[in-house]
């Protein structure tokens, strides 16, 4: 079948992705947008675009008659849907099919029969893998099922929605006490981000490494794989970091994970792309899911394969049929891919939102980015802005890479998990190969604080010579320093998050231009070759040169600096009462209300649960820190509340 006109059913960096394949393969293009994506990059990539409806995206994005209504009015032949959102829905699939566009998938049938879960581990079964054993949630109550958990699978024990993936709808339950609670939560989050709450439990395998397989069919029978990837580097069921191929230490692992997956997927005669996911525990591989669609992480294949998967989708769905043989897939070296995103690694990970002031991505590696700079990032979505891929001869190659194209990465404006990323690929375990499926959750905090002292240097550096430049006579007196001024010291405060350092910048002994010695901050520091130029300061520092992304900011200087960003004030501290002490529970974040757990008068222990967040499509627990009684509630169930907003306000000492 001829496609000519494709639609994008998503947004973000995933629609930017196909966009990109769509024009060079000449389609002509349609993106489509809420109201809160109206200045979205992906909305200016496309030829057309067209609204779909609210910010919400179960009026929007998750609307299928919105999207027909956009594919009929542009004349489109064909819709792609991405990843999320309506990607593995049977319904969306089959309503394309219905009003003649091609669907670029697999068939209605074969993603409501691999899309769930449940239903996927019985193909799974009769195609010989292994699965691991699991529970049906079929409707008795707590305690029975309770029972059946303990009895059949052990705790601790995981939770898991039926339908979708990127971790949404999964809950570990170390015991049964734990699993209504975690079920109800479960479902709700499932239901808000797939429209399915179904869900099952299965045995919980923290050790093991979460192994997967892409596969491509023509729906004839034909399956090949293009080798495999290892995405155990997780946070709460989430994927952080992924490369290709697989860090396994077992090689028959990696050759049963690959055989099982060309025997399910030919099961079905599967067409189109997909990913067949695996958790490898020493020799023995156990299925996890089938996901009917592209995958985030599908650009570490592309780098060791040198294919372009999406093209792979939609000349299949065009019709045509495998061209190549499964000797014709070769692997060249090592891939790796960090995923940045718009949260507080120093906040339990909370998602931000904000503007970006500045966006600066390297251009040393493969960048899919979704953000620029002055976009807005809100609440709505999933919090990502963007993926770095790291590609070399070696996996240590690859790595290396990578912590270099972290550090030339930029976000102002907003709080990310840069520093994070750039910590965690930059450690000893990382390297090693030795991150667990499990093991983050735990070790989160283990690869250290960002260190302050120099970037404040930077900015000591940086400011001055700017408002040198802008000012016009020395703010700082005549006798003021400038990069190539006289000898006299300047004496500066800057303030960091309310801390207050003093600082003594004076020449170098060696007396060069750019050479000087910064006081204060932690202990003297010998600044060597100082210069700035197009939006960086770059400065021999203790003998290693370094590079720093700065912006100036009314009377302050923004920093970035191996992935973290700082911001620099000059002046006094204003101090002042923190909107986050114990008496108050404040939103952390812009969401609805789900849950309210107790009412005024209850008395409430550190850790209880006062009520629940959602905000991009996941749940936050809002807990108390003291023992207290509850005061206030300041919101009912179905609230939408703002970033800040005083939910809860206590008084302790309570009963």
């Amino acid at each position: 079948m001829a496609l000519d006109t494709l639609l994008v059913a998503n947004r973000g960096e995933v629609a930017l992705r196909i966009l990109r394949t769509a024009r060079r393969l000449g389609f002509r293009t349609v993106a489509v947008y809420s109201d809160a994506d109206r200045e979205a990059a992906h909305v200016a990539a496309a030829d057309r675009a067209v609204r779909i409806g609210p910010a919400a995206a179960d009026e929007s994005y998750l609307s299928i008659d919105a999207i027909l209504r956009a594919a009929h009015l542009e004349g489109a032949s064909a819709v792609h849907p991405g990843y999320g959102f309506l990607a593995e829905s049977a319904s969306f699939a089959q309503a394309c099919e219905s009003a003649g566009l091609v669907f670029v998938g697999p068939p209605p049938a074969v993603i409501e029969l691999m899309g769930r879960k449940d239903r996927a581990r019985q193909v799974a079964a009769e195609a010989g893998a292994v699965v691991v054993p699991a529970v049906q949630v079929d409707g008795e109550g707590p305690a029975l099922l309770a029972d059946r958990v303990g009895d059949e699978l052990g705790f601790p024990a995981l939770v898991k929605a039926v339908a979708g993936g990127g971790g949404k709808g999964m809950r570990v339950v170390t015991g049964p006490d734990e699993l209504q609670a975690a079920l109800a939560s479960a479902r709700r989050e499932a239901l808000a981000a797939f429209g399915d709450p179904s869900l099952y439990i299965e045995r919980y395998l923290p050790a093991g490494r979460h192994l997967e397989v892409q596969i491509v069919g023509d729906g004839t029978g034909r399956v090949l794989h293009l080798f495999d990837r290892d995405c155990s580097v997780q946070r709460r069921h989430q994927k952080v970091v992924e490369e290709a191929p697989a860090s396994v230490n077992s090689e028959l692992a990696r050759a049963r994970a690959l055989d099982a997956a060309l025997r399910i997927a030919a099961h079905v005669s599967y067409r189109s792309l997909g990913t067949v996911e695996f958790l490898a525990v020493g020799d023995d591989v156990f299925f996890l899911e089938m996901n009917t669609r592209i995958q985030v992480e599908h650009a570490v294949t592309e780098a060791i394969t040198g294919l372009d998967v999406v093209e792979l989708q939609l000349r299949l769905a065009g019709g045509e049929k495998l061209w190549f043989t499964q000797d014709e897939v070769t692997s060249e070296g090592h891939a790796i891919e960090a995923r940045i995103y718009a949260e507080d690694p120093g906040n339990d990970f909370l998602p931000q939102v904000g503007r970006a002031t500045l966006v600066r991505w390297p251009s040393s590696v493969r960048v899919d980015p979704a953000l620029e700079t002055g976009q807005e990032v809100g609440a709505w979505y999933d919090p990502m802005l963007g993926k770095l891929v790291a590609h070399g001869p070696s996996r240590e190659a690859a790595r290396l890479r990578l912590v270099d194209a972290l550090d030339s990465t930029a976000i102002f404006g907003l709080t990310t998990n840069l520093g994070f990323l750039r910590r965690l690929v930059n450690s000893e375990r990382f390297a090693r190969a030795e991150i667990g499926t499990g093991w983050l959750d735990e070790h989160a905090t283990e690869f250290g604080a960002a260190d302050w002292r120099i970037p404040m240097a930077a900015a000591a550096l940086y400011l001055l010579e700017h408002l040198r430049q802008q000012s016009g006579p020395d703010p700082f007196g005549p006798d003021g320093w400038r990069l190539g001024g006289t000898s006299a010291p300047t004496r500066l405060v800057l303030v960091a998050s309310g801390a207050r350092q003093e600082l003594v910048i004076q020449r170098g002994s060696d007396n060069e231009e750019g050479s000087v010695v910064i006081e204060g901050a932690g202990g003297p520091l010998e600044v060597r070759g100082a210069r700035v130029e197009d939006g960086q300061v770059i400065a021999e520092l203790d003998g290693a040169l370094e590079r720093f992304c700065v912006l100036a900011v009314p009377g302050a200087v923004l920093v970035a600096y191996r992935g973290m960003s700082y911001r620099f004030e000059l002046g006094e501290a204003d101090g002042g009462r923190l909107a986050s002490e114990d008496d108050v529970v404040v939103a952390p974040l812009p969401g609805i209300l789900v849950e309210v757990s107790v009412t005024p008068g209850d008395s409430v222990r550190p850790g209880d649960v006062l009520g629940v967040l959602e905000s991009m499509k996941m749940e936050y627990p809002l807990k108390a820190t003291l023992v207290a009684r509850v005061e206030r509630v300041a919101f009912g169930v179905g609230s939408r509340v703002e970033r800040g907003d005083v939910l809860f306000e206590l008084a302790a000492g309570g009963d």
